[in-house]
C-alpha cells in the first residue's frame, strides 16, 4: 500500500454516539432528518449513510439528485429530501424514486405536476417558504396559488413545509419573526394527513418542545460532533468530533537566521532554525489564510506554521524539538496527549467556518474509517 501523505480519520463509533445523544435530546414528537449533503460534510456519504441506517436514521436530506442517487447506491427503502432547486429536466427522475423534491416556485411545481400526470404517479413534495433568508423558497406572502394547485391535484401530495433561519443564534428576535411567518402559511393549509414541519437545524433544535408545531428537525454539522457556534457550549448535549486530519513530515532541514520562507518572502527566520516541510497544503484543503497564523502538532508539541502555505506543502518551525524524522505523523486537526487543535480553533485561525473547512478537504486526502460495525 502506498504510504499516505494526508488523510482524515473518521470515527464511526463517535458518529453513532452523536446520533444517539441528539435523538435523546429531541422531544418524542420530533423526527430526525439527517443532512448528508456535500459528501456528508466531507466525511464520506456512503459510509456515513450506512452507519446512520444501522443507528436507526430513517430520513436523509441532500442538496440534489446526484447526491440522492449516491444514497440509493447504498440501498433503497427510505425517503430522501432534495433541499436544492428543482432544475429543468430533473422532475423526470422524481416519480417512483422516493426522492422528495423541494418546491420553491410555481414554475417548478407546474413542471413536476406535468410529469406526474404524464406518468400517472403520485409524488410527495415539501414546500419551502422564504421567511427572510432571501434564498430558495416562495415568499411567505405569495404562497396561495401554489398551495391551491397542490391541494387540487391528485398527483401531488404535500408531505412537508419548511423554512431556513438566517441567524438563529445571534438574532433570536428575527428568528421568531420567521417562525411567525411560516406559521401564518401553515394556517392556510387544509390537509387530512400529517405534514412534516421543520425550520430548526443544528444551531436551533434546542428551541423545540412537545407543544411546538414543528415536528421535524434538520441535523447536519452537530451529528459530526461539531458545534455550529461557540454559544452552543451551554447546550445539555454531548457530542464528539468524528473527524481528525493528519499529514506527515516530508523533509527536515536547518536554515540560518534571516532566511526567508516560502512564496513572497513574507516571513524571515529570527534565529538559526530547524524547519519541517509537511506533505499537505491548500491542495488538500488547508486554507491559505491559515498561513503564519495556525499551528500543527508534532510529538505532542504545537509547532507554528511559517510563511505562506503552498499547494502541496506547509513549512513549520521544529527548532525546539529534539529530533524530527521524515515520515512522522503530524496532526492538523485533532488531539495528542497534551495538545489539541479543534476544528473551531482551526476555523478561527483561518478566518473560516466549520462547514467550509470540512467541505474543502479534497479528494486526494484519503478517508480512513475507524470502529466500523462488524
Amino acid at each position: 500500500m502506498i504510504p499516505l501523505r494526508a488523510w482524515t480519520e473518521i470515527d464511526l463509533s463517535a458518529y453513532e454516539r452523536n446520533l444517539k445523544n441528539i435523538k435523546q435530546a429531541l422531544p418524542e414528537t420530533v423526527s430526525f432528518i439527517s443532512v448528508v449533503k456535500a459528501d456528508a460534510y466531507g466525511h464520506g456519504l456512503p459510509q456515513i449513510v450506512e452507519r446512520s441506517l444501522q443507528s436507526g436514521i430513517k430520513t436523509f436530506a441532500v442538496a440534489n439528485i446526484q447526491e440522492a442517487t449516491e444514497i440509493r447506491n447504498v440501498g433503497v427503502g427510505w425517503p430522501i429530501l432534495l433541499l436544492g432547486a428543482l432544475m429543468p429536466g430533473e422532475e423526470q427522475y422524481i416519480p417512483n424514486s422516493e426522492f422528495i423534491p423541494t418546491i420553491s416556485s410555481l414554475e417548478e411545481l407546474i413542471r413536476l405536476q406535468s410529469v406526474c400526470e404524464a406518468k400517472q404517479s403520485i409524488v410527495q413534495l415539501h414546500l419551502k417558504i422564504d421567511t427572510g433568508m432571501g434564498r430558495l423558497g416562495l415568499w411567505y406572502a405569495d404562497t396561495s396559488e401554489c398551495i391551491k394547485r397542490i391541494q387540487a391535484s391528485p398527483n401531488l401530495k404535500l408531505s412537508g413545509i419548511y423554512t431556513h433561519f438566517s441567524d438563529p443564534v445571534n438574532d433570536p428576535q428575527f428568528t421568531q419573526i420567521q417562525r411567525q411567518r411560516l406559521e401564518s402559511v401553515i394556517a392556510t393549509i387544509q390537509s387530512n394527513s400529517a405534514i412534516s414541519v421543520h425550520a430548526d437545524s443544528s444551531a436551533s433544535f434546542n428551541a423545540l418542545s412537545e407543544s411546538s408545531p414543528y415536528n421535524a428537525v434538520r441535523i447536519g454539522l452537530l451529528q459530526y460532533g461539531v458545534l455550529p457556534y461557540p454559544k452552543m457550549q451551554a447546550l445539555n448535549i454531548s457530542v464528539t468530533p468524528t473527524l481528525s486530519f493528519y499529514t506527515k513530515v516530508g523533509l527536515v532541514k536547518t536554515l540560518p537566521k534571516g532566511s526567508s520562507i516560502s512564496y513572497g518572502r513574507s516571513y524571515q527566520l529570527n534565529r538559526d532554525s530547524k524547519i519541517a516541510i509537511l506533505t499537505a497544503g491548500y491542495g488538500d484543503g488547508i486554507p491559505l489564510p491559515y498561513s503564519g497564523r495556525g499551528s500543527v502538532i508534532i510529538q505532542d508539541k504545537l509547532c507554528p506554521i511559517l510563511g505562506r502555505i503552498t499547494m502541496d506543502q506547509i513549512i513549520v518551525d521544529v527548532t525546539d524539538l529534539k529530533s524530527v524524522q521524515s515520515g512522522e505523523r503530524v496532526i492538523l486537526i485533532g488531539r495528542s496527549e497534551n495538545c489539541s487543535i479543534t476544528l473551531e480553533r482551526f476555523c478561527q485561525d483561518s478566518d473560516s467556518i466549520p462547514w467550509e473547512v470540512l467541505c474543502s478537504i479534497t479528494k486526494r486526502v484519503q478517508r480512513v474509517y475507524t470502529n466500523p460495525r462488524t
